[in-house]
């Protein structure tokens, strides 16, 4: 098992820690984030054909699901 992430207090803590060898750091516990950093205000439109259509859908489908539990 890898060492621990420490908590970083500073800016210059997270810098120094960046700089360094992170190949044997434990991200186990580490969890998927979304940043959403402007808001989507347009649309577009696509043609895709109907299997990958399908696809996108079911992603988006067990993505929302995994997210409401």
């Amino acid at each position: 098992m890898g060492r621990e992430v420490p908590k970083l207090k500073t800016d210059a803590d997270a810098e120094r820690f960046l700089a360094q060898d992170l190949s044997d750091l434990d991200f186990s516990h580490f969890k998927p984030v979304t940043f959403e950093l402007e808001p989507k205000n347009e649309r577009i439109a696509m043609r895709l054909p109907a299997a990958v259509l399908r696809a996108l859908r079911q992603t988006l489908e067990r993505a929302l699901t995994k997210r409401a539990s």
